[in-house]
């Protein structure tokens, strides 16, 4: 199945050979840059274009046309590449278009040998750029993917190459002119995978002695352009400023075929007008298209759902994760920014003290204050993105936020209000809200798939570095609230009689924060109090989890005994592990392994220094359960850029009575259905 890919998505490639193809409905040049872990590109050598289109594991064709055909075979190219960038530009020929804005939306597609389509992605949206980043392949953790792009330059492919890294264009321009005079009405042919044995003279692996591992994401000509990640940007940008300056296309998602004049028959377009490709409910109400070509209506509202997707909920979920990443990216472009800035620093007051005569008097005085307001500038221009950024996600958040269903939104959202028992399970539950230091008003939702593949843990100990941090009775407290938070919402999302949920509470003390579940009655029974109580609630679960797993092993789940309860089961275990014994122990970390692929999943509230007698022994089972906290807590991990995005849990508001009302409804359901 093809990917339909939106500008900023990526998508995992299934194959190595590639073949990326390209309808413009216009001629137009196509070609590759290869650049490292951090998307620079080390030299003239490391770009495919007209003039020296081979390079290993890439071709791209050799002059202008509307149709093209690029092959890539990642598995060829060079150890030090970990980006290949396919770019457009418009050859500058008499009589064509001078701007993307004024020619059909071009259409890429990648392909496997075969011709079986991987994904798509339609450029919408474009305007005064003259030259556009399409497609970015990438290898993350040994695994390649492509990203689709959308990256304008109103300033020419030189501004392009420069946002890369590179300066030196004078041949590579130069080759680009001569190509546009060649005639472009003759498509190129189809180019092939130069084998890796065939090198060209100046390849990658010359440079690579020179790549530096680390170079910032921001270039250091340009501070104000992180190409690597920053792809959500505004349309246009000053270009008063001395040096190279991007537009970036705005539209996202937005449908587009190829069109060609001369094969639908009609009268071609003036090669200066503006083809608006703006999806008519893009626009807000009543707002006019722009009055004359080239006019700036400024970036695109968001629309909730932007996201590829069988169905609305899809769309949402992918685009709550899309969001996610995009802040990881943009967070990752500033930090990096801000680590070049202090390096930099570093070494001019270094080069300063090195000399002494620079050391003490005015001049030396004179070049630290030079030295500190160029590392200001550098900063200031990398928050500026930053929050040019975090304002368009936080207009998306805004949008997305209230069109959200049950199972992704806050509880102070009002869609709870109108709650009724869904027909079908969700595809994935709002655990709580993650957030940045740097976008601290900016909140994600924390989406995981259902059914759950982990158990989870509400820690309810002391962090180490929190000031003013509750007592241990109130940090309790707070956890047990969480975890009934949690378990009426994965109530909520079942449809009545699919979802089950019990306790064991040994010492009966969270039977107050239990009162929501246990008033309304939609839990499966009462909690279980003392060791006998314990030990019999284990010993139930522990024969579901048999007995299931037996009849699914054998074909036969239809031959479970008729007091074998297939509803999925969620175990809440507060103040563990106060009234376990050995035994009990034992048979949690059997339901904690074993429970969620039959349908039994944990929920442990628990002080993980209350079991520290136990040793080594229970360490397993807290590293397969996911840890969340009662308070806003910096522990969740991002492998991806190395951020500690900061965990919120699902805080039910003040003096609300949503979660009541919404349970109350859940027992209603599960009484008509018995």
């Amino acid at each position: 199945m093809t990917a339909e890919l939106v500008r900023g998505q990526n998508h995992p490639l299934s194959q190595v050979r590639l073949v990326i193809r390209i309808s413009a409905g216009t001629p137009v040049l196509a070609g590759a840059t290869l650049g490292d872990d951090n998307g620079t590109v080390h030299g003239p050598q490391w770009v495919a274009h007209p003039g020296a289109p081979a390079l290993p594991g890439v071709e791209v064709p050799r002059q202008a046309a509307a149709e093209h055909r690029l092959a890539v075979d990642l598995d060829a190219l060079p150890e030090a590449v970990h980006r290949v960038d396919v770019f457009l530009t418009l050859p500058a020929v008499a009589g064509g278009p001078h701007e993307f804005g004024a020619v059909a939306a071009p259409h890429t597609a990648v392909e496997g040998p075969d011709g079986t389509e991987l994904a798509c992605y339609t450029l919408t949206g474009l305007d005064t750029e003259t030259a556009v980043l399409a497609l970015e392949l990438y290898r993350r953790q040994g695994a390649w993917k492509v990203r689709a792009m959308g990256q304008g330059y109103a300033s020419g492919l030189g501004a392009l190459l420069a946002d890369q890294g590179l300066h030196d264009t004078a041949d590579i321009m130069a080759a680009v002119h001569a190509a546009a005079a060649h005639d472009p009405s003759r498509a190129p042919a189809p180019p092939s995978i130069p084998s890796p044995h065939e090198t060209p003279a100046h390849t990658p692996h010359d440079t690579s002695p020179t790549v530096s591992h680390d170079a910032p994401a921001f270039a250091p000509h340009d501070a104000s352009a992180p190409a690597p990640y920053d792809i959500r940007r505004p349309k246009t940008r000053d270009t008063s400023a001395s040096g190279p300056t991007p537009s970036y296309a705005t539209q996202q998602g937005q449908p587009a075929a190829s069109y060609d004049a001369q094969a639908s028959g009609t009268t071609p377009r003036d090669p200066g007008a503006r083809v608006d490709y703006t999806h008519p409910g893009r626009r807000p109400h009543g707002t006019p298209a722009p009055a004359a070509p080239g006019a700036d209506d400024g970036p695109a509202p968001p629309v909730a759902g932007d996201a590829v997707g069988w169905s609305m909920e899809e769309r949402l979920y992918n685009q709550v994760w899309g969001m996610f990443e995009d802040l990881a990216r943009t967070t990752a472009a500033y930090r990096s920014a801000v680590d070049f800035a202090d390096s930099r620093l570093e070494k001019e007051l270094d080069q300063v003290l090195t000399d002494p005569r620079d050391r003490l008097g005015t001049t030396g005085d004179a070049a630290r204050e030079a030295a500190h307001a160029r590392r200001t500038q550098l900063v200031d221009q990398a928050r500026a993105v930053l929050d040019r950024d975090l304002a368009q996600l936080t207009a998306e958040s805004e949008v997305v936020e209230p069109a959200l269903p049950p199972a992704y939104a806050g509880w102070d959202n009002p869609v709870w209000h109108a709650y009724r028992v869904p027909a079908e399970p969700p595809m994935a539950l709002r655990l709580g809200d993650l957030h940045l230091p740097e976008s601290v008003p900016l909140r994600i939702p924390l989406l995981v798939r259902l059914p759950l593949e982990r158990g989870l843990w509400i820690d309810s100990g002391a962090a180490a570095d929190f000031d003013g941090l509750p007592d241990s009775a109130e940090l309790r407290r707070l956890a047990v609230e969480v975890a009934v938070a949690l378990a009426a919402r994965l109530l909520a999302v079942h449809p009545a009689g699919d979802f089950a949920v019990q306790i064991i509470d040994p010492a009966g003390a969270g039977a107050t924060a239990f009162g929501p579940l246990t008033r309304t009655g939609a839990l499966a029974a009462p909690p279980a109090t003392g060791a006998a109580g314990v030990t019999a609630l284990l010993e139930q679960l522990t024969r579901r989890v048999d007995l299931v797993q037996m009849a699914v092993r054998a074909g036969a789940p239809e031959s479970l005994p008729a007091d074998v309860d297939t509803a999925r089961q969620l175990l809440i275990v507060n103040d563990f592990p106060h009234g376990f014994d050995d035994r009990a122990v034992t048979r949690l970390r059997y339901l904690a392994d074993e429970g969620p692929d039959v349908g039994v999943h944990l929920l442990l509230v628990a002080d993980r220094a209350d079991a520290a007698a136990y040793g080594p022994l229970l360490d397993p089972l807290w590293r397969s359960l996911m840890r969340l906290t009662p308070l806003p807590d910096d522990h969740f991990a991002d492998p991806w850029v190395g951020h500690a995005w900061t965990y919120e849990p699902p805080v039910v508001p003040p003096g609300s009575q949503i979660v009541q009302h919404v349970l109350g409804e859940v027992a209603r359901a599960q009484a008509k259905r018995k």
